[in-house]
């Protein structure tokens, strides 16, 4: 459905380290960066680091979430463990089974370094 999803950033330098490591977790290669920001691409998907054109300080948004799908809780909690050891925080509960309306989910939350929430996601087999 989508073509690529952006986040803003305030320190490409940081967000790179943070995002390299969460992909590199999961299997994919560290960000190419530009005069832009950084840019990754896995599993033909587009995922981009900026600083806001505007100038003004990149914000996370309140009641946003972007979700990364990955092949197996292993995954998902690699994932997680590399995006808190490279300065993100570990958010709602830790990485685990959730029951809800789409069925069970193996779950991971975290906050990158500029406050984007993130969501590592394992849809087990049913």
């Amino acid at each position: 459905m989508f073509s690529h999803v952006m986040v803003g950033s305030n320190d490409i330098e940081r967000s790179k380290r943070f995002y390299d490591a969460l992909f590199s977790a999961i299997g994919g290669k560290p960000g190419a960066q530009d005069e832009k920001g950084v840019n990754y691409r896995h599993n033909g998907a587009v995922f981009m680091v900026r600083p806001p054109l505007n100038g003004a300080a990149a914000t996370s948004g309140n009641g946003s979430t972007i979700g990364f799908n990955l092949n197996s809780p292993e995954e998902v909690t690699a994932w997680h463990d590399a995006g808190v050891a490279t300065g993100g925080a570990s958010v709602e509960d830790p990485p685990g089974i959730r029951q809800g309306s789409f069925g069970p989910l193996f779950l991971a939350y975290l906050r990158d370094p500029d406050g984007n929430k993130l969501c590592g996601l394992h849809r087990p087999a049913q």
